[in-house]
């Protein structure tokens, strides 16, 4: 058998060349992938997933309004950290529909039928992407990240390539989704004030004065459909 095994090696380059199995030409650039390297695409892809979801999407907004939002409330983990993440995940699947049919009909579809090649596909995908990224990336945080980089800001915004536009966005997002948060503590700090006050002149110094406020609190959220608002005004703001 080990000779056998031997002998096929040394004849292999004797045959025919029909007779040979075909291999794709990795030289070219519009060579197709084997299968052993899509599949280590594809799991690499499913590796950062979680990461791309969370970064280059609303989800990050809105989970950071969400759990202001119950902060402010002072609910402690009502709702609960799965609930809040089951939410944001649904609203940013809603949300990026439009971008996500976008970059498969300009780049995968194409790519399928075999009219694009592989870097060109890529190119006509990710411009809704960008053009995404560009909407909330803040000019501020792009010359940042241009300067960090040490790159020359490009002619056309259009031309800023995603290793800029990502860092950027996640910036400005966070600055968004905090300026959010801040204004939602507003009217809910205004009743602890209230509250602690009226506790500590009535003399009751042992009674926290958050057991007494959370009550009040969640009353006047629910009183003015409080999830409704946050959530319309949050999805508006992020369309």
């Amino acid at each position: 058998m080990r000779r056998a095994r031997v002998a096929g090696t040394f004849l292999i380059p004797l045959l025919p060349a029909a007779a040979q199995p075909a291999l794709p030409d990795i030289g070219r650039p519009d060579a197709p992938l084997s299968a052993a390297v899509q599949i280590v695409l594809w799991l690499t892809l499913l590796t950062l997933l979680p990461a791309i979801i969370m970064c280059i999407t609303p989800f990050l907004r809105i989970t950071l309004v969400l759990h202001f939002l119950r902060q402010a409330l002072g609910t402690q983990t009502a709702p609960s950290n799965q609930l809040l993440l089951g939410m944001a995940l649904f609203f940013t699947v809603l949300l990026m529909q439009p971008t996500a049919r976008e970059m498969y009909t300009r780049g995968w579809e194409p790519y399928q039928q075999g009219k694009l090649t592989g870097s060109a596909a890529w190119e006509q995908g990710v411009q809704p992407l960008r053009r995404y990224l560009l909407r909330f990336a803040r000019e501020k945080d792009i010359a940042l990240l241009l300067e960090a980089g040490k790159r020359q800001p490009p002619a056309r915004p259009d031309d800023l390539g995603l290793e800029i536009l990502i860092p950027a966005y996640i910036l400005s997002e966070l600055k968004a989704g905090f300026q959010i948060g801040a204004v939602l503590f507003l009217p809910f700090l205004v009743i602890d004030l209230v509250v602690a006050s009226v506790t500590l002149s009535m003399g009751m110094i042992q009674l926290p004065p958050v057991m007494v406020s959370a009550p009040f609190k969640i009353l006047l959220f629910v009183l003015v459909d409080g999830w409704s608002l946050v959530v319309g005004s949050l999805l508006k703001s992020v369309t």
